[in-house]
């Protein structure tokens, strides 16, 4: 287990929190709450038929176990439920059928102050964890965008922060523009501090070039959007366009980018689209064995997280030990 790791289920035990899981129906789901359940990391509403749950063999007293199939839960959530979208004609009879879906009555059940957090995603897409989350929740105050980020940490490695470092965005906003990007990297540096307080955010807007090494559009977009950042935020540590390796290796940074004061020390890496990010994200968790924890969302008014669908019984004891910190900051 992680230094990393290791703090945020500290934290998370200092001051428990109410997470809604709502994929009962997943085995995987089932064992990570029997070891958050045993070591005390969170109360748990874990989603699902009862009788699958129970025969499922897991230990899981302490946890609230609810059908929302047969819940007498249901009927007031659909009335609230309709309220918050009937500028959208939502009809009550709508948001009943919808309450058949344990992503929405879980997502009321956060609404409605049941719960602190929701996680899922294990077997559900990052589209469906998001959308009854914005319909429901909505953005926090403040917030220009929804964004996600990884926490990475990778083992025997003293690059980032002793191998820790936050990726964004890596599961959600597929083609972000300038505008986007600079959005992206301003709530990954919020991210970073919310969750990490032993070392500030060093953020690298990374390209294929650093510093004009190659002239074309997806260069010049970084370029454009690191001006942005510093724009709209003076005061954060942040530079690019930086390749990976200028980012955060030292001697490299130092060749090739000398005047810059993130160059070889990044521990925030902001990738220019999805598929560097998602490809990267991957390639180190698979390659370099690393913890990988997320997509974790920014920017919604209460903390929901999304799984990969490959995700572990232990990633999810994880991100949960981080949705309960978050909701601590909340």
């Amino acid at each position: 287990m992680s230094a990393f790791l290791d703090t945020m289920i500290a934290q998370a035990k200092a001051d428990k929190k109410t997470i809604v899981l709502p994929e009962g129906n997943d085995v995987r789901t089932l064992q990570a709450a029997e070891k958050i359940l045993a070591d005390n990391l969170a109360d748990l509403i874990i989603l699902g038929n009862v009788d699958d749950i129970a025969s499922a063999g897991y230990n899981l007293e302490g946890a609230r176990i609810i059908d929302p199939l047969t819940s007498d839960l249901r009927e007031g959530y659909a009335e609230k439920l309709a309220e918050l979208r009937k500028s959208k004609g939502m009809t009550v009879e709508d948001a009943m059928a919808l309450m058949d879906n344990e992503l929405y009555f879980g997502m009321m059940m956060v609404k409605d102050g049941e719960a602190d957090g929701l996680v899922s995603g294990a077997c559900h897409s990052t589209g469906d964890v998001l959308r009854p989350a914005l319909q429901i929740l909505k953005t926090a105050p403040g917030a220009q965008m929804v964004s996600s980020f990884f926490v990475m940490n990778v083992p025997n490695c003293d690059l980032g922060h002793n191998g820790t470092f936050l990726f964004s965005d890596c599961g959600l906003e597929v083609q972000p523009d300038a505008d986007r990007l600079a959005q992206i990297a301003i709530n990954a540096e919020k991210a970073w501090r919310s969750l990490i307080d032993d070392a500030d955010p060093v953020i690298a807007m990374l390209s294929h070039s650093s510093y004009g090494s190659a002239k074309n559009d997806d260069a010049n977009k970084v370029v454009e959007a690191t001006a942005k950042v510093k724009e709209l935020a003076p005061e954060l540590v942040v530079d690019g366009e930086l390749q990976l390796d200028a980012a955060i290796v030292p001697e490299i940074g130092a060749a090739k980018a000398p005047e810059s004061a993130v160059a070889g020390r990044a521990n925030v890496l902001v990738f220019p689209d999805i598929d560097a990010g998602n490809i990267g994200y991957k390639l180190v968790q698979r390659l370099a064995n690393a913890e990988a924890y997320g997509p974790i969302l920014q920017g919604i008014a209460a903390p929901v997280n999304d799984l990969s669908r490959g995700c572990s019984a232990d990633d999810i004891v994880g991100v949960v030990a981080i949705t309960a910190v978050q909701a601590q900051n909340k």
